[in-house]
């Protein structure tokens, strides 16, 4: 299959897309790690810091005191969700909260956006943004994805890959705060790939096979990704296969991935801070988005004792969906 990928509720978005047996595609930044062994420093979040002269150090290094607030986070996390990440206020909780591994960073102000981009040897020639809705704690009510170009971070990115992304074809991904970059990946973002389309999906083979970039996608409209999150604390069960084909269902939805499974702990899995991620919801419409979730977050129960073992969700063939959850949306 040429898009790798470890997740089952992502294989609704790329099974039926034809490419080579030998073009291997990551969505994962472990496999874009293992496939792109020459700019892998890429994923060195304070080399990336430091590579626009933001003021950063790891964690044995005290920022200046006239720096607070400054942002925490592991140089290195491959399975993302923004976890382990925080805002140190002043010295003293800094000097609490030192740990191997972290560094510090200037504390960006701004919109948070992750912006998909196609290269051919380091040139960006196609990208697209997407805009989070934070809820605080690292997690995000929903995400915008814009149907605008957004030539402050085109340019922003597009300089800073020419310098440091030579010879790099393939897809990547950019996170920016107030234009700056957070962290990127070597790779597309898997959680909204359905709504770019399979134009688009084709498009990125060819990408990877041909090593040219060409798409039409002048018919772009706003789209959205809702999140139903729960809490790390406890245990939920999937909701019945007819509540997730109700939520399919709604007019305007194009997919429901449900990113859990009833028998792992969900402390163990790569969350933000502040919750667990249940479902996502992509829609083109927002309200359609709600109105699903709304119906993910009543089926979706909690465990009344400790979860039983029964292996992962089952994919229940609504839009490929499976299993599913929910509990403290923003659906209300």
């Amino acid at each position: 299959m040429p898009f790798i990928h470890s997740k089952p509720w992502r294989v609704q978005f790329f099974d039926h897309i034809k490419c080579p047996e030998d073009v291997f595609i990551p969505t994962e930044d472990c496999d874009a790690w293992r496939l792109c062994p020459e700019h892998r420093w890429v994923y060195n979040k304070l080399t990336i810091a430091l590579a626009q002269d933001l003021q950063a150090a790891p964690h044995c290094v005290l920022p200046p005191k006239a720096l607070y607030p400054v942002f925490s986070k592991p140089l290195m996390n491959l399975k993302g969700m923004g976890a382990g990440s925080r805002v140190i206020p002043d010295e003293a909780t800094f000097l609490k909260s030192l740990q191997p591994g972290h560094f510090w960073c200037t504390l960006l102000k701004g919109r948070h956006v992750s912006t998909d981009a196609a290269f051919v040897n380091g040139e960006m020639v196609w990208s697209r943004h997407t805009t989070g809705v934070p809820l605080g704690d690292g997690m995000f009510d929903y995400w915008h994805l814009h149907k605008e170009a957004m030539p402050e971070i085109e340019d922003w990115c597009g300089s800073w890959a020419r310098t440091h992304l030579t010879g790099y074809t393939g897809m990547a991904n950019f996170e920016t705060i107030g234009g700056k970059i957070i962290e990127m990946h070597l790779r597309l973002t898997p959680q909204w790939a359905d709504l770019y389309g399979d134009k688009w999906l084709n498009a990125v083979v060819r990408l990877y096979t041909d090593k040219v970039w060409e798409l039409d996608d002048s018919d772009r409209i706003d789209q959205y990704s809702v999140i139903l999150w729960g809490s790390q604390q406890r245990s939920y069960r999937l909701p019945p296969a007819a509540e997730i084909s109700r939520a399919a269902d709604v007019p305007g939805v194009s997919s429901i991935q449900v990113p859990f499974y009833e028998n792992i702990d969900p402390s163990t899995a790569s969350n933000p801070p502040g919750g667990f991620r249940l479902a996502i919801v992509n829609s083109h419409d927002l309200e359609a988005g709600r109105k699903a979730t709304k119906i993910l977050r009543e089926a979706i129960k909690e465990f009344d004792t400790e979860p039983h073992v029964n292996g992962f969700n089952g994919v229940n063939g609504v839009n490929g969906v499976n299993g599913v959850n929910g509990i403290k949306d923003n659906a209300a």
